[in-house]
């Protein structure tokens, strides 16, 4: 099978990309844990989306596949998503007797970055139509060589324990696990940037995988 074809989001393609990102957390645990009704998942999501990673679009670091099926949202070293946003929203759209939960696992979420200088994934995506055909792994690579060309790791939290394999298989290392109260458990990794031997034995195991 053809590997997804990925582009950066030009100007016009904001939407498009908050939008596959809005399908693909659908199904998306702490995503659902947030807002468990699909209305207000619906009605809020987006706004989410827009401030936790909604940056990226400001420095061209938000991709999609040719065929807007799968989205990624970058942030570069030294760019944060809006956080003073995201609790605006939190506040105005989840539950108060939520809240406290859901902002202690952002907190904790902050304290696993890295202290030097990365490069940070904060929203990743494919419609679930399309998910295990090699789009999530397109949409890593795009950016994984620039960080391994320039020697900065990257940096992300899973939201999903089923994506953990497929971000181990591009180099990805588990850092510990959050959960609070009901919260399903969020995974933060870190990737070290890899050499040029760490690259080949990368795609060989990206090529034996299928």
């Amino acid at each position: 099978m053809k590997a997804p074809q990925v582009r950066a989001a030009r100007s016009g393609d904001e939407r498009r990309v908050i939008d596959t990102l809005v399908l693909a957390f659908s199904t998306d645990p702490a995503a659902r844990w947030m807002y468990p009704e699909p209305e207000r998942y619906l009605r809020n999501f987006s706004e989410f989306v827009q401030a936790f990673g909604g940056r990226a679009f400001d420095y061209g670091t938000a991709h999609l596949t040719q065929d807007a099926l799968g989205a990624a949202m970058w942030l570069p070293p030294g760019v944060h998503p809006d956080d003073e946003a995201v609790t605006n929203l939190i506040q105005r759209t989840v539950p108060e007797r939520d809240q406290e939960s859901l902002f202690v696992v952002f907190d904790q979420m902050g304290r696993y970055h890295p202290d030097e200088p990365h490069w940070h994934l904060p929203l990743i995506g494919v419609d679930p139509t399309r998910q295990r055909n090699g789009y999530g792994a397109a949409l890593l690579e795009y950016l994984l060589w620039l960080c391994d060309d320039d020697g900065t790791p990257a940096y992300l939290e899973s939201s999903n324990p089923v994506n953990i394999s497929l971000y181990q298989r591009h180099g990805f290392e588990v850092l510990g696990t959050i959960q609070v109260g009901t919260s399903p458990p969020i995974t933060p990794m870190l990737r070290p940037p890899l050499g040029s031997m760490d690259r080949r034995t990368r795609e060989m195991d990206a090529v034996l995988a299928g």
